[in-house]
C-alpha cells in the first residue's frame, strides 16, 4: 500500500505506529536522500542538471537544492524525473525481500504526483488543515511561513489527492489518529486473508 501526506501532516508518524504493527514501511524520501549519494550515476546527474552547487564538498546541498526546485515547478519536475526512476528500482528490490510480510508500507510525499500510486494495491493519505501543517512544519524545522506555504503548493491539493485514495486519515488534533491506523490495518489484514 502506498502512503502519502503534504508536508506537516502526520505521514511520518502514521508509518511509525504502522512500523509498531510489525508493517514493514519503504520511505522513498530517506531512501532517495540516502541514493543521491551512493548512486553514482543519479549524483552525476544530479550535477549535471543543477550545477556545482548541488554538492559541497561532496555532500548533497539540501538548502541550495530546496531553493531551486521549490521556486520553480519546472526545476523540481526535473529532479524528481532524475530521483524518481532509481527510488523505483530501489523499491522493487526492497519488496522482493519482503515475502512474509502480510502487506507493506510505500511512503512517499509524492505518491500521486509521480505516478506511483499505479503501481500500488491500494492509498492512503494523511491529512491535518493546511494551517496546523504549516504550524508544525515552522516550530519542527526552524522555517519560515513563506517556505512551507511555497512547498504545499507545489504539492498536489489535499481535496484531489483525497478523491484519489483508497483511505484517508485524518490528523487534526481532533481525531486521534492510532483508532484510525487501527481500523485500517484491520482491513487490510482481512483483505490479505481473503485473497491469500
Amino acid at each position: 500500500m502506498g502512503i502519502t501526506g503534504g508536508i506537516g501532516s502526520g505521514k511520518t508518524l502514521a508509518c511509525t505506529i504502522f512500523g509498531k504493527l510489525g508493517i514493514p514501511v519503504y520511505s522513498a524520501d530517506d531512501r532517495a536522500r540516502q541514493l543521491i549519494h551512493s548512486h553514482t550515476d543519479l549524483r552525476r546527474s544530479i550535477l549535471h542538471a543543477f550545477g556545482e552547487k548541488a554538492f559541497v564538498d561532496g555532500v548533497y546541498n539540501r538548502g541550495y537544492m530546496a531553493e531551486v526546485v521549490f521556486s520553480k515547478r519546472s526545476k523540481l519536475e526535473e529532479l524528481n524525473k532524475l530521483v524518481h526512476p532509481v527510488v523505483v528500482a530501489d523499491y522493487g528490490e526492497w519488496l522482493k525481500s519482503q515475502d512474509a510480510a502480510v502487506y507493506t508500507l510505500h511512503e512517499a510525499a509524492i505518491l500521486f504526483e509521480s505516478g506511483l500510486h499505479h503501481l500500488m494495491d491500494y492509498t492512503l493519505y494523511v491529512d491535518a488543515p493546511e494551517e496546523l501543517r504549516i504550524h508544525r512544519v515552522t516550530e519542527r524545522d526552524t522555517t519560515s511561513r513563506e517556505k512551507v506555504v511555497s512547498r504545499i503548493r507545489n504539492q498536489l491539493s489535499a481535496d484531489k489527492i483525497r478523491s484519489m485514495a483508497d483511505w484517508v486519515i485524518n490528523n487534526d488534533e481532533n481525531e486521534l489518529i492510532l483508532p484510525q491506523i487501527l481500523r485500517i490495518h484491520e482491513q487490510l489484514i482481512n483483505i490479505s486473508y481473503t485473497h491469500g
